[in-house]
């Protein structure tokens, strides 16, 4: 597995100071430009940053984050993770991401989805009842523009487009892009249609149940001619020096963002037994560097993955035990991970 990637996704949770006093908004910026550069600095391939517009999370434009992350940064490659397409214009996405790459010379990439949560929607004028239309319509243009040549397209979410060149370019010609995927057999086949890299969001319950949509990508793809990219997963999860204090950072303000997003759509709340069973046999990475590793290694080898990226924030952790889950997660089970397989 010696070309197995490993990355680092945030959607920049607003944290805890070493007193329990939350940061600001601007600080949590800040704190997650800090990590990004500490992951760089221990070799972590990609950081990848959320897109989201409530009161819990720090960055709802990604790529000015990542912007910021480029100039501090010589190595990690800058990704959103993800970006909500179905709320945006493909035009100005690949513009905004254009520059990254200019700023990285090279280093941008960009994860679009649907979006998990619906906020952008109300804030920028979208209607709901077009998620879907609003989605097909969006990739089918931005793949257009990936060629970076002028574009002529219509459809009935935005303007048309005759011969319009987009700029800038990129020095490679090509802006890595990725389909971001929950658990729809639908988006994963759109994903091989387009020829793109899936990138499986696997939040919950045992990771080996999302074998059957690796299956189908490669399936879908040889079906329809175009390429099957190794594919890349990311789940929740934080290291601590042992399984336990690792459990007791991560539970408490876990629960408590859990369950209020949970109200929101209609979830009970989470109980500890639940949590505690989904760290041990689940779809949470939680616990020391040794037990992260064996159940990342276990995780890739039943898969087949090729990019394995840990959300290491959910809530309120302290910005300390948050810089320690990166050096932990960088300086130690990466490597770890690389030995068990065997590259």
């Amino acid at each position: 597995m010696s070309d197995l990637e490993f990355g680092l996704d945030t959607f920049g949770d607003v944290p805890e100071d070493d007193a329990g006093t939350l940061l600001s908004h601007a600080a949590a910026i800040r704190q997650v430009v800090d990590e990004a550069v500490l992951a760089d600095e221990l070799g972590v391939d990609v950081i990848a940053l959320g897109e989201h517009h409530r009161p819990e999370y720090s960055i709802s434009t990604p790529e000015t984050v990542l912007a910021g992350i480029a100039t501090r940064t010589e190595r990690i490659r800058l990704a959103s993770g993800v970006t909500v397409l179905s709320s945006d214009d493909p035009v100005r996405v690949f513009q905004r991401f254009a520059t990254v790459d200019a700023l990285s010379r090279g280093r941008a990439e960009v994860i679009l989805g649907r979006g998990s949560f619906t906020e952008s929607f109300p804030l920028f004028g979208y209607d709901l009842r077009d998620y879907d239309k609003l989605f097909e319509e969006k990739i089918e243009l931005f793949v257009k523009l990936l060629d970076e040549k002028p574009v002529t397209w219509s459809g009935t979410v935005r303007p048309a487009l005759d011969a319009a060149d987009v700029f800038p370019k990129t020095e490679s010609g090509r802006l890595s892009t990725w389909v971001g995927v929950g658990g729809s057999p639908q988006s994963v086949i759109r994903t091989a249609h387009y020829g793109l890299p899936l990138m499986l969001a696997i939040i919950g319950g045992p990771p080996k149940r999302f074998a059957g949509y690796v299956d189908l990508y490669r399936r879908a793809a040889e079906q329809f001619g175009t390429t099957a990219h190794p594919v890349g997963m990311h789940s929740p999860g934080f290291v601590a020096d042992t399984d336990e204090e690792a459990k007791e950072v991560f539970w408490p303000r876990y629960r408590v963002i859990r369950d209020r997003i949970g109200r929101l759509r209609g979830w009970p709340p989470v109980r500890r037994e639940e949590f505690d069973a989904d760290v041990e046999h689940g779809s949470l990475y939680i616990g020391s560097p040794d037990t992260v590793a064996r159940r990342i290694a276990r995780t890739v080898k039943d898969l087949g993955v090729g990019r394995f990226d840990l959300i290491y924030t959910a809530g309120t952790q302290p910005a300390g035990a948050r810089m320690r889950a990166v050096e932990l997660y960088g300086g130690k089970v990466i490597p770890m991970v690389r030995d068990i397989l065997g590259g």
